[in-house]
């Protein structure tokens, strides 16, 4: 949804639903790692086929600290779909922005043009210091 020409009311429409129903979503990424063990003798060290994993883990940023959790592999396709639906609402979330602040910036301009004389800016008189 992002850099959509949904209209405002569009936008709006669709935030006042999800913020009224919450739904399950989730900030942050999720990646899946296959991993090398030490033990001697196993395939995983020649082979990247024989890795170990996939190891899924969530990964998201809180107050500057970054913080992972592992999630189990049935899991992983349920944590994707929240991730999937939090981008969406973030860019629903920016676009009623985008809208808001063009609402804003066109009552300014109707502010300005009502004003008599346009509101120009003039300076200052500079005058001479005595010596």
């Amino acid at each position: 949804m992002k850099h959509s020409t949904a209209s405002a009311a569009a936008i709006c429409a669709r935030l006042t639903t999800q913020l009224t129903d919450p739904i399950p979503m989730r900030r942050g990424s999720l990646t899946a790692r296959t991993v090398k063990c030490s033990r001697p003798g196993c395939p995983c060290k020649d082979r990247a086929e024989a890795r170990h994993g996939p190891y899924f883990s969530l990964t998201r940023s809180v107050a500057g600290t970054t913080q992972t959790r592992l999630i189990a592999e049935d899991q992983a396709d349920t944590v994707r779909r929240q991730i999937e639906t939090g981008r969406q609402f973030r860019d629903a979330t920016e676009l009623y922005w985008v809208a808001c602040e063009r609402l804003a910036d066109a009552e300014i301009a109707d502010v300005a043009e009502a004003a008599p004389g346009g509101r120009e800016k003039r300076g200052s008189v500079q005058r001479s210091r005595r010596k």
